[in-house]
């Protein structure tokens, strides 16, 4: 019986990407890694496909390195220009884009290990995926969880009263 590529595809293919976007800031890198991750699975198939597709993209971002990532990031902000909502009005793309700034930027702040479990959690993981997908003991999970939304918070809601974030 052999891996139904299309069916792993469908099913997981928009949250991975999602989730990597969210990760990398750049959607078009995003995909380039989850064709990555899908090639992967096709040469070994995994049992229990989710956290299997989540852990290998996880650790294809850490193997790129931080000077990758940086430039990558860079790039995201010109290719997030197209997508303005049609009809909303200046003042309110420029809020929005100043609140998607801001978790940006609170999000770089934690740790690898704290985004990867907030982002896993974002797309629907349980604990026991989250804790597949990142190598963490499913006990860890809601300990690290409440940590980072503490931090998460902390950060963001000092860049809101900064009224001028640092977006680079």
């Amino acid at each position: 019986m052999g891996l139904d590529l299309g069916a792993l595809f469908r099913d997981y293919h928009e949250s991975l990407v999602r989730m990597l976007t969210r990760r990398t800031g750049d959607r078009g890198r995003a995909e380039e890694l989850a064709q990555e991750t899908f090639a992967r699975a096709v040469a070994a198939p995994p049992t229990n496909p989710r956290p299997w597709l989540f852990a290998v993209a996880l650790n294809l971002l850490r193997e790129e390195g931080r000077n990758a990532a940086t430039r990558e990031r860079r790039l995201a902000l010109v290719r997030d220009e197209d997508h303005v909502a049609p009809y909303e009005r200046p003042d309110e793309a420029y809020e929005r884009e100043e609140v998607r700034l801001q978790v940006r930027a609170a999000l770089a702040q934690l740790t690898e290990r704290d985004r990867d479990v907030l982002l896993l959690q974002a797309e629907g993981f349980d604990y026991d995926e989250i804790a597949q997908a990142t190598g963490l003991s499913r006990g860890a999970i809601g300990t690290t969880l409440a940590r980072a939304r503490r931090r998460m918070l902390e950060v963001y809601t000092q860049g809101e009263g900064g009224s001028h974030v640092t977006h680079g």
